[in-house]
């Protein structure tokens, strides 16, 4: 009789045990799906959060002067006429985020930028007449002026440094992109650029 209970006994704790052990294998699994698809929604969600933002915003200012004569005798310029004008313009670096590509690989703990849009340069003039001399007969008329005025704001743009906006413009958005950063090595999650940009961020801020 005891010879048949032992059997019995080691076959039902068997039981019992591999029920255990599946039981438990499928709460594991189930707490590391949930901890995937939260990690998942976390990033996801702040990436969405990032729409089209202008990330910098520069002002520049210069005085033009524009002057002529009537005609010259001998070198000397008979009723002359002179004009001071001063340029404002404000130059806007703004990124559309909604063209950023970012993965978010759950499985692997990975955030990869796969592509970050290009900058966006932007340079609004404005010209006022600070000064002006002319002569009765020597008029700068309508048409003269508004000439002036869009060579003004030409040169303006022309002389705004794109290039220096450009790499402010850069370094900007990586520290708007920062949030996202922190908050994925902060979920264990390794960063890869895949296109360059964040290295050479970093390399000119050195």
């Amino acid at each position: 009789m005891l010879n048949k209970t032992v059997p019995i006994f080691t076959f039902v704790l068997g039981v019992l045990i591999t029920v255990a052990i599946a039981f438990s294998w499928k709460s594991c699994k189930s707490e590391k799906t949930e901890v995937i698809n939260k990690d998942y929604y976390l990033l996801n969600n702040q990436i969405s959060k990032l729409n089209k933002m202008v990330v910098l915003e520069q002002d520049f200012s210069s005085f033009q002067t524009h002057k002529s004569a009537a005609f010259s005798i001998a070198g000397y310029d008979v009723m002359p006429k002179e004009m001071v004008l001063y340029t404002t313009a404000k130059a806007q670096v703004s990124y559309d985020l909604s063209k950023m590509k970012i993965k978010v690989d759950s499985a692997n703990k990975k955030l990869i930028i796969e592509e970050l849009p290009r900058a966006e340069i932007k340079v609004f003039p404005e010209v006022k007449i600070h000064f002006m001399n002319d002569y009765a007969l020597n008029r700068f008329d309508k048409k003269n002026l508004n000439s002036i005025m869009e060579s003004a704001k030409a040169n303006m743009v022309k002389n705004v440094d794109k290039k220096d906006l450009e790499k402010k413009g850069r370094k900007q958005l990586f520290e708007n992109l920062n949030d996202i950063f922190v908050l994925a090595k902060a979920l264990d999650y390794t960063i890869e650029d895949d296109t360059g940009i964040l290295q050479k961020i970093q390399t000119e801020s050195l």
